[in-house]
């Protein structure tokens, strides 16, 4: 085992030590390669050292440089060093963090994690903490919780009763809402296809004045964080005007949430506080490594009746319950340690200086390409910039051109008509050489196809 462990280690390190000289994006070589994954099961046992150096061979060069510094789509973040360390402990502890009992150490982290989190994002110290896999399990286990509250109110308990014959709930989302969120009223059964859309502005954020009637039968849902252009909807007009009718307010913060720690950017999301529930992904923009997501209630009670079970083998250890009576899941990983350990690592002037930074690198791609003649679509107010080339054909065809290129990575999108370059700047280990470096690219990319 010892000597399994160190080859491990030394190849993790040639990897990251490696990640910031190769291009960004595997070659086609480097994907070819994985079939030698697959084939037939091996009838016979192997030898683990030759299992890893296979994985590491093999795999390794087909993977997205996404934890490096020039990886700019999807809004995806890296991994801090605490926090990887801390997640190959937390593997090595192999705990299940659905018990108390079951896991001790996991359970004392989450509940530190969960005050620093509410702490840092100026949330309700009293809320709700669930520790999940990401947004879109944060926004389900969120809804769910909303839509007790609501069906609570009408006499109606959805969890032993079911929807069949429930009164009727409905669903307000902006007009430009995420995927995510969509999936998370399948799910609960609500209809991605049954919400009132409500029109957005130029930037995306849902226009107050559009609301429709709402009512305490009504599960108002807004976003911190437009996932193309960054932008933040209103939220304190609309929780002032959503409370005032006895609506519940959901804020889905995959990424956007994390403004409210930077006191630079705080007031992109003012009156956060004021709704209901909440969703993030720290695997974005905290920096830990995938599957980390949160789920966040300002009434505990709501969001573990959505979620408990009973069961008279499972023990309740005090007045709280268990970690597994906020989540979905009952069995999970002991996912709170890689978040108390980016917490603790940073504190709140690294976090603050973290989401800033980012920000900053944006405002600065969205300088140069500006200054190189092309067109930037958003306001660049917080980590998203979006760029068009051109016509939809010209910008596809720069896109592919800089995925090619391998010094950095950047996804494309359509918006609000309009197709373009997107670019998250997500990631701690992002420098101004590595934007400088990349804007470099993405112009020479750019001068062959314009």
């Amino acid at each position: 085992m010892n000597d399994l462990l160190q080859a491990t280690a030394q190849r993790a390190i040639r990897y990251l030590s490696s990640v910031d000289t190769r291009g960004v994006a595997p070659t086609p070589e480097a994907i070819a390669r994985l079939a030698a994954l697959g084939g037939p099961l091996p009838e016979e046992p192997a030898d683990a050292a030759e299992v890893l150096a296979l994985l590491d061979d093999i795999g390794s060069p087909a993977t997205m440089a996404s934890t490096g510094g020039r990886y700019f789509g999807f809004v995806i973040g890296g991994a801090l060093p605490a926090t990887l360390a801390a997640s190959w402990l937390a593997s090595t502890w192999d705990q299940n963090g659905g018990m108390t009992v079951a896991s001790p150490i996991a359970s004392a982290l989450e509940v530190a994690a969960q005050g620093w989190l509410l702490d840092v994002l100026g949330l309700p110290a009293s809320a709700g903490v669930g520790f999940v896999t990401g947004a879109t399990m944060a926004n389900f286990s969120a809804l769910a919780a909303a839509r007790h509250a609501l069906l609570e109110r009408a006499g109606w308990n959805v969890e032993a009763q079911g929807l069949f014959g429930a009164p009727p709930i409905t669903v307000v989302v902006g007009d430009e809402v995420h995927v995510s969120l969509l999936k998370g009223l399948n799910l609960l059964g609500l209809g991605r296809e049954r919400v009132v859309r409500v029109p957005v502005d130029r930037q995306g954020r849902m226009r107050p004045d559009a609301l429709p009637p709402l009512s305490s039968s009504t599960l108002l849902c807004i976003q911190a964080g437009n996932v193309n252009t960054g932008a933040c909807d209103p939220v304190e007009e609309l929780c002032a005007i959503a409370h005032a009718a006895g609506a519940w307010v959901h804020v889905d913060g995959a990424f956007g949430l994390w403004l409210a720690a930077a006191s630079t950017r705080a007031h992109l999301v003012r009156g956060i506080a004021n709704a209901d529930s909440w969703a993030t992904d720290a695997h974005k923009w905290l920096n830990v490594p995938y599957d980390s997501g949160l789920v966040i209630c300002r009434q505990p009670g709501h969001l573990r009746a959505a979620m408990s079970v009973n069961a008279a083998y499972l023990e309740q250890q005090d007045q709280r319950g268990e970690p597994f009576d906020y989540t979905p899941e009952m069995s999970r990983r002991a996912r709170g340690t890689e978040i108390w350990a980016a917490l603790r690592t940073l504190g709140r002037a690294g976090l603050a200086a973290m989401i800033e930074r980012n920000c900053q690198h944006a405002a600065r791609f969205a300088a140069g390409l500006r200054t190189a003649g092309y067109q930037v679509l958003n306001d660049v107010t917080s980590n998203q910039v979006l760029v068009a080339f051109g016509d939809a054909d010209t910008t596809r065809r720069v896109i592919a051109a800089v995925q090619a290129d391998g010094t950095c990575w950047c996804g494309g999108t359509v918006w609000q008509g309009h197709t373009a370059m997107r670019i998250s700047v997500s990631s701690w280990a992002t420098t101004e050489e590595d934007v400088d470096q990349s804007l470099a690219a993405i112009r020479r990319c750019a001068a062959t196809i314009c």
